[in-house]
């Protein structure tokens, strides 16, 4: 398998010929035959089709080559991933007779429910066929259409095409606005001379690649609309695309647009209010922003722009930097008001930028002397009075400071000027990256994907590097007049131009190509001899000669620096080795400078016919320090050979001791040389000719070294390969993860001789959880860092995690993994619960589904229904309606107290069900919100008991856990109904806890462990199931609905009927007891009764027992 660096793809050699191929996809209507893959998600199914590009070659081979593999049962996959979601898709075995073909068609829900405006990552695609041990693998992009908040306006006024070729002439130079969650989203605006005035800005959707889809548009009515005097002399400066507004930056002000998220017909924008700037102020003002993706956005997360005025503060300004939260209505004064105390010194604001991992403001500051940066804390927004720590200060060889950037969702903070420096701490410590002293760097163009840079300069020279490296490759200088350099969402460079022969006038080139730059070859050798000095067989120390008869300043240029190291240091004859490690000395004189190297090619080694030096004996003497004196001697052979005028700034060679470079001739047999290890040097010793050797690394006459990139010597390959090269994990309260890392050598060296990490690691917000490495070698040579992320604290927020091969050559395609850890709720993580019933889709839209007593457990709700109240069934008090119909009428609204309830959601201001457009998820949700659509609810036989409430929680991992404590949740009745409670087993461990959160929120807390429900009322029951928050990030409820059928009459007749006959029968038989007990005779006494008056009849009997009692009293106290 081999890679095609040029389109940043894997392709393969098969086995049926010596063809060398790519696929090519496309959708119908777009970019086909093309070898970079634009797919674009409309509101029906993708279909793709894709086939083998066979360069020059008919379309009858191409379907040769599918219908070979195709009766082979190969077919390609389809893999869709963004940095947290991928899905794989297989083709069908079989070929698209009318375009010769592999197809597939996937439906847009498999996909993607949502379809509302917002934010959304690009997806990327992978296109592979494995067939034996080749591979096919070919990269693209899969963009939503539909969804995309830019795609769905009309900027302005259409500008034809006739209209734009005309206005060409006129652009003097352009600017360009990526989407942050969809790179190939891409605003162009154009700067005009003064003949035209206006804001004209480009719109595409395909990175440039599709020649014919760039719109332009004219904005200068929308913008000017805004003004309340007339828009003279206006013109485009800047233009920047956050994640919900576009921002214009021109000569009358900035402008930001209403919400994207909400398209009308007419774009509309708002002027921001900085009082004392004129014209020429906004036209040398720079915006800067830093790009993230806000697609399910956090709270903590925010959009910012600052603007920044190339001028000293007056009397009327009240700062010369202000800077914007979305949406980017207050703009405020980046430095905090401080109170005048003593001498103030002068200073500018550079740059301004927020970091969004360690919630902090980061300036770049210059004053009359120093150019520095300092670091505020934001509290609610704004920067604190006192920096974070102290400002770094830097060299005063940097005085040209001109911008600062953090590259693309990571913590990497570059100043570029007249130098290049690297902060990975949030602006604490700076190192520095490259010196271009004659040449400042003016503008930075990054790509997040293949974490490339590109440093333009102001001669227009270019320069590559990589996030994280503190190397680079210098390139030539681009030819093109107007351009604007451009990385699309899979990091592929391109050279932007405008051209009256393209359809849209706008062209696109090949960043490192001939076409566009004066030089590709990228050599960054200095004007100075090397010195070897070897270590082993296959490992050197180069020394850099700084001449000692010039001043430092002089010398500066003739080092060895971070920009050396993962390149390869090539000798003009032969031989090539590759720099490891680059090296700072003060105590070698004359060699301030070093690059460790690894030998891949060995070195030519000079030899007498070009030397005849080397056919002499030497001798090692010291000279005047801090020279040594080389003599050469007779030869075994009684001869003399003499050194020659090109022997000047060799190195003379001894193995096991120091190496000398020869820097002057005493005479043809002495000269003076420095010894690059002086605590080897050879005293009285004598070496014989084939004991020493020479080499030959000078400047003198020629040059006979160069340094330039080397070939990509490591893969890199990460555990988690179900996602994109962005990554992002989202990690709750107590949850840990581990994530790895693998560097494979391409070449096994055996026993590594300095076993130096191959990786630096870098964290962007270090403080915000546990973070544990681990690294080792294998048995293979390969480099493994393991880094496991610990969250033991209730705090939410981010941090970048960056795994840097600092060896890495800038030709490498992937040499830094970004990782994002958030310490937050995952949007793929929630909380369901288990039916007691499993019901069948059919069975839901048939309405029965009956058990094994015959009973159905589908009950159809009546229109426009509400569930009782604890008034009765006629009252509901309820504002939820369940069926909504607008046009029917509502039940059970009689009473005063329902009048004045129920209101529709769904439903609102409609006039029938069918305009309530519900969905059929709608239609089966349980929520609250969907109410209006819910039609069909759960069915049960009065009365319910010991209802299990089974809680699953779903991780992102898509793993089922059981939910137990510590969690805890709530139970309520969304309707406030009664009748009904919960039987729970609460651990003695956590009664505690439970009794204090009750008294919080004042609400009964159970466990959610073998929850059991009971209901003894009728009809609709709503409950909602909430977790308490505390034990994790994410707001997990789910609601249930239950129908209670076949109730009892409410008016309790039977139980009535039963109580007065057991109330009857129970007095009939107290009194047969009594007559029986008294020997009373039932007839007799009863006529008596009825004969006699009532009065008489009770009189004397009472009397009579009474005295017959008192009497027996009195005989026992006799005989007592």
């Amino acid at each position: 398998m081999a890679y095609s660096k040029g389109t940043g793809r894997w392709i393969g050699e098969g086995r049926q010929g010596d063809h060398t191929s790519l696929f090519s996809c496309y959708s119908p209507g777009h970019l086909e035959g093309n070898d970079t893959i634009k797919l674009f998600l409309t509101s029906g199914d993708l279909v793709v089709s894709c086939y083998f590009l066979t360069r020059g070659r008919s379309s009858k081979i191409r379907g040769n080559l599918i219908g070979l593999f195709t009766s082979r049962g190969l077919a390609p996959t389809f893999r869709i991933m963004n940095s947290t979601y991928s899905g794989v898709f297989h083709f069908n075995l079989s070929m698209d007779i009318n375009h010769n073909a592999w197809f597939i068609s996937i439906p847009r829900e498999t996909i993607t429910y949502n379809t509302d405006i917002a934010p959304i990552e690009q997806w990327f695609v992978s296109i592979s066929l494995q067939d034996g041990l080749s591979a096919y693998t070919t990269e693209g992009t899969l963009l939503d259409l539909i969804r995309e908040p830019i795609l769905q306006w009309e900027l302005g006024e259409r500008i034809s095409h006739s209209q734009f070729i005309k206005m060409i002439p006129h652009v003097i130079n352009i600017r360009i606005a990526k989407c942050p969650c969809a790179n190939d989203v891409v605003i162009l605006g154009i700067i005009c001379d003064k003949t035209l005035e206006g804001v004209y800005l480009g719109l595409t959707m395909s990175g440039f690649w599709d020649d014919n889809g760039t719109s332009w548009y004219n904005l200068t009515e929308n913008v000017c609309s805004v003004l309340s005097e007339d828009c003279l002399d206006f013109s485009f400066v800047d233009v920047v695309l956050t994640n919900h507004h576009l921002i214009l930056l021109t000569s009358l002000g900035l402008f930001t647009s209403e919400d994207l998220r909400y398209p009308k017909k007419r774009l509309r924008f708002s002027r921001a209010n900085f009082c004392g700037f004129e014209r020429e102020d906004y036209v040398r003002a720079k915006l800067w922003y830093h790009e993230r993706c806000l697609a399910n956005r956090e709270d903590f997360e925010d959009d910012f722009v600052a603007i920044t005025f190339d001028k000293n503060k007056t009397l009327s300004q009240t700062s010369t930097c202000f800077y914007s939260i979305d949406p980017f209505v207050t703009w405020r004064p980046c430095l905090p008001k401080v109170r005048k105390s003593g001498k103030i010194v002068s200073s500018r604001v550079v740059s301004f930028i927020i970091d969004p991992e360690q919630k902090s403001a980061i300036y770049l500051m210059k004053t009359q002397e120093r150019i520095s940066v300092s670091v505020r804390s934001l509290q609610h927004n704004k920067p604190r009075l006192h920096i974070k720590f102290p400002s770094f200060i830097f060299p005063k060889d940097f005085f040209l400071a001109l911008g600062m950037v953090l590259h693309p969702r990571s913590h990497f903070l570059y100043v570029f000027g007249n130098q290049v420096w690297l902060s990975t701490d949030g602006g604490n410590s700076f190192l520095v990256v490259g010196y271009m002293s004659n040449d400042p760097i003016k503008r930075t163009y990054h790509s997040f994907y293949t974490s490339a840079i590109v440093f333009l300069s102001v001669s227009s020279t270019v320069y590559i590097s990589k996030a994280g490296l503190r190397t680079y490759t210098k390139y030539g200088k681009v030819k093109a007049r107007t351009y604007e350099i451009y990385h699309d969402h899979v990091g592929i460079g391109i050279l932007v131009t405008l051209d009256k022969k393209t359809y849209n006038g706008v062209k696109k080139h090949s960043l490192l190509s001939t076409s566009v730059l004066t030089s590709v070859d990228g050599n960054v050798a200095f004007n100075t001899s090397l010195a070897p000095q070897y270590i082993t067989s296959t490992s050197i120390i180069f020394f850099a000669y700084a001449p000692l008869n010039k001043s430092w300043q002089d010398n500066k240029d003739l080092r060895f620096s971070d920009i050396h190291a993962g390149k390869q240091l090539r000798s003009s004859s032969t031989g090539f080795a590759h720099v490891v490690k680059v090296l700072e000395h003060d105590d070698i004189v004359g060699f301030p400078t070093s690059a460790i190297t690894e030998v891949l090619k060995p070195f030519k080694v000079e030899i007498p016919i070009d030397s005849p030096c080397l056919s002499s004996a030497i001798t090692i003497e010291k000279d005047v320090n801090p020279f040594y004196k080389i003599s050469l001697h007779l030869n075994a052979l009684g001869t003399l050979f003499k050194f020659k005028r090109s022997d000047i700034q060799k190195t003379v060679v001894i193995p096991g001791y120091s190496s000398f470079l020869i820097i002057k001739f005493i005479n043809y047999t002495q000269a003076l040389a420095l010894a690059t290890m002086p605590m080897l040097v050879p005293f009285n010793k004598t070496f014989k000719e084939n004991e020493w050797l020479l080499y030959d690394f000078s400047m003198q006459f020629a040059s006979t070294w160069s340094i330039s990139p080397t070939v990509c010597n490591h893969w890199i390959q990460h555990d988690d390969i179900q996602t994109s090269r962005s990554i992002i994990k989202y990690i709750d309260i107590g949850d840990k993860y581990t994530f790895k890392i693998r560097i494979i050598p391409k070449v096994s060296k055996g026993a590594l001789v300095f076993q130096m990490p191959h990786a630096e690691v870098f964290t962007g917000h270090p403080n915000l959880m546990e973070i544990d490495s681990l690294s080792y070698w294998d048995d293979t040579d390969s480099y493994i860092i393991e880094i496991t992320a610990f969250n033991r604290y209730l705090r939410q927020g981010m941090t970048t995690i960056s795994f840097v091969v600092w060896q890495a050559s800038t030709f490498c395609y992937l040499s830094t993994i970004i990782l994002t850890l958030k310490s937050s709720c995952s949007y793929m993580k929630y909380m369901y619960l288990i039916p007691n019933q499993e019901i069948s889709m059919s069975a839901w839209e048939n309405g029965t589904h009956k058990n094994e007593l015959g009973f159905n457990m589908i009950k159809t709700l009546p229109e426009n229904y509400r569930p009782p109240s604890h008034l009765g069934i006629a009252i509901p008090l309820t504002d939820n309606f369940y069926n909504a119909d607008p046009s029917k009428p509502k039940p059970r609204n009689l009473f005063p107290e329902s009048k004045v309830t129920g209101k529709y959601k769904k439903c609102f201001n409609k006039s029938s069900r069918a305009e309530c457009n519900c969905s059929t998820a709608e239609k089966f949700s349980y929520t609250t919100e969907f109410s209006d659509c819910r039609e069909k609810v759960p069915r049960y036989k009065f009365p319910v008991s010991q209802y299990p409430i089974s809680l699953i929680l779903l991780t992102e991992d898509h793993k089922e856990l059981k939910m137990e404590p510590p969690f805890l949740v709530t139970v309520t009745e969304v309707n406030q109904r009664e009748n009904w409670k919960i039987k729970q087993n609460m651990p003695e461990n956590m009664k505690k806890l439970k009794n204090y959160v009750e008294s919080k929120i004042f609400l009964p807390v159970y466990n959610p462990k073998d929850l059991n429900l009971s209901i003894t009322g009728s009809e609709l029951f709503h409950f909602r199931v909430v977790v308490i928050p505390g034990v994790t990030f994410c707001n997990f409820y789910d609601e249930f609905q239950i129908y209670v059928d076949d109730v009892p009459l409410p008016f309790p007749g039977r139980i009535l009927i039963a109580a007065t006959t057991a109330v009857v029968l129970g007095g009939i038989i107290f009194v047969a007891f009594m007559l029986e007990m008294y020997n009373i005779k039932v007839w007799k006494p009863f006529k008596h009764i009825i004969i006699r008056k009532r009065k008489g009849s009770f009189t004397i009997r009472p009397i009579r027992i009474f005295t017959e009692e008192r009497k027996t009293g009195e005989e026992c106290a006799k005989d007592t």
